[in-house]
């Protein structure tokens, strides 16, 4: 392949290549400190840019390259308890390789115009509906507002930069930090809303010898909740880890316990042989289900041909079959509040964001602990504030693994 060729692999080529990967992922590594330097995030943005639109082929393929590293690496972390450890680094290298090749496609007509559109038009695509590359996060704590308008509007002034109009530039730059389309704020609802913390390993969660402990970790949050008088208390994504609605002993606590407190707790579902990641809304000795609409690309379904999900199914996840996902949003009411459903990957998806209508809060629940410690929460959370900022809403968002948070709009 053209991209194996001796020349590729330059000292200088792959240089150049990791500078710009480092530029461009600056701001989510200072997100991750929890460091909010929006000269430093603006200057490091715009010179990422520069030098995406001008380095030669070879050093644009270094820069996907490692972009790819830099933001995905923590993807492989997830195969440590599947006992699959030695798959880390080729998955980690299949993230790098995809992504050089991305970005190497927006030079195959190596004009400095056509880059940009391309650059531009891979903002769009999501490699087997993987999406979270999103390069309008890296405008949140800059000068700039979020949003596709101002991305292309800094690679189109980037343009004029490198043609030495800086005059130009200048003036473009200085008008796109003025640029808003983003709705009005929204104003937290009056709830009380208990997002207790937790930290549980996967290993200790899904041993079985730890069913019980992690299932009375649940009930003294509910019960500390209900003494605080809190409308609502959150649990995380599979926060009982077990096919919740084949287990009548614990639902029954959970309806008794839904009397005094409303309870939105993510477990698992099971009916006529389908499995699906689901959130059970529990109030007033009633049952809401709310199952997962956007599944884990590899995670939770293959997004590939059946006779291929199969052979991958059986080689790697011994024979398991992938989950069921719904077919459109759940949303649900909290006293006078109405909520969308969202589950871990799909908060950060398009799809759940379409056809709100007056829903303007999201509860969603993660469970982190697959990935930890990496930037992967700091990532999840720019992505939500993305979303909260494009579509007006505001975001409850209860984790295992990292810090809970509300985003208001």
């Amino acid at each position: 392949m053209f991209f194996l060729k001796r020349e590729y692999f330059n000292k200088t080529y792959i240089i150049k290549g990791l500078i710009t990967a480092l530029l461009f992922s600056t701001p989510i590594y200072l997100a991750y400190f929890g460091l909010e330097l929006k000269v430093i995030n603006t200057i490091f943005l715009l010179f990422s840019f520069y030098f995406i639109l001008t380095i030669n082929r070879p050093s644009l393929f270094f820069a996907g390259f490692f972009t790819g590293i830099f933001w995905f690496y923590w993807v492989s972390f997830s195969f440590r308890y599947y006992d699959l450890t030695f798959l880390i680094p080729f998955v980690i290298f299949a993230f790098a390789l995809a992504y050089g090749l991305l970005f190497l496609i927006t030079s195959l007509k190596d004009t400095i115009y056509i880059r940009a559109i391309l650059f531009f038009v891979l903002t769009f695509i999501d490699p087997l509906g993987f999406n979270w590359f999103k390069p309008e996060i890296l405008l949140l704590d800059s000068f700039f507002e979020t949003n596709k308008i101002v991305l292309a509007l800094l690679l189109f002034s980037t343009i004029f930069l490198v043609k030495k109009r800086v005059f130009i530039y200048s003036i473009i730059i200085i008008a796109t930090s003025f640029v808003n389309i983003n709705p009005s704020s929204t104003p937290l609802s009056d709830l009380k809303v208990s997002l207790p913390q937790y930290f549980i390993n996967q290993d200790y969660k899904w041993n079985k010898k730890n069913l019980a402990s992690v299932i009375d970790i649940n009930f003294a949050q509910i019960n500390s909740a209900i003494k605080n008088k809190d409308d609502v208390v959150v649990l995380p994504e599979t926060a009982f880890p077990l096919l919740l609605n084949t287990q009548d002993f614990v639902l029954e606590s959970l309806l008794e316990k839904s009397h005094l407190i409303t309870i939105v707790t993510g477990a698992l579902y099971y009916e006529n042989s389908e499995y699906r990641n689901s959130t059970y809304i529990i109030k007033n000795g009633n049952v809401k289900l709310a199952h997962k609409v956007v599944l884990v690309p590899f995670g939770e379904a293959i997004p590939l041909p059946s006779i291929i999900t199969n052979f991958i199914n059986d080689i790697f996840y011994n024979g398991a079959k992938d989950y069921t996902k719904a077919k459109k949003p759940t949303d649900y009411k909290i006293k006078d509040t109405f909520f969308r459903n969202a589950i871990c990957y799909e908060a950060t998806s398009e799809e759940l964001y379409q056809n709100l209508g007056t829903v303007k809060n999201i509860i969603a629940i993660s469970n982190n602990a697959w990935f930890t410690p990496s930037i992967e929460p700091t990532l999840q959370k720019l992505l939500l504030r993305l979303y909260s900022n494009k579509y007006g809403v505001n975001i409850y968002h209860e984790v295992n693994g990292s810090e809970n948070y509300i985003i208001k709009n």
